[in-house]
């Protein structure tokens, strides 16, 4: 029994790490892409409000994967104060995303 809750444990913690590496890239390759987009501006005469929107989902999309890697974890904690770190970790991502989502909300209906 014992030795099924150890690989049970190692792959959820994998399943994590591998969650907050989709995340991580994500965030990372549409940071790129936005820079760029933004730097061409001036060569295409295009607006930098749909770029900023395009990088706002893709960061919502990028702390999604994180946000479930850290629930993820919550399955193998064994301290009350890992639970309060990763409560924590999780209340700020949470609340990161509700204002990635106000931001765009509010933007979307300022373009219609």
């Amino acid at each position: 029994m014992e030795l099924l809750e150890h690989y049970i444990v190692n792959f959820i913690l994998f399943s994590s790490y591998i969650l907050e590496l989709f995340g991580a890239f994500i965030i990372i390759l549409f940071a790129i892409y936005a820079f760029v987009g933004y730097y061409r501006k001036p060569l295409t005469d295009q607006k930098i409000e749909p770029i900023r929107l395009a990088l706002a989902k893709r960061l919502a999309l990028g702390l999604e994967f994180k946000m479930g890697a850290e629930i993820l974890k919550t399955v193998v904690v064994r301290t009350m104060d890992e639970v309060l770190i990763l409560a924590a970790i999780i209340a700020l991502r949470v609340i990161l995303n509700l204002i990635i989502h106000w931001e765009l909300k509010n933007s979307e209906k300022e373009l219609d």
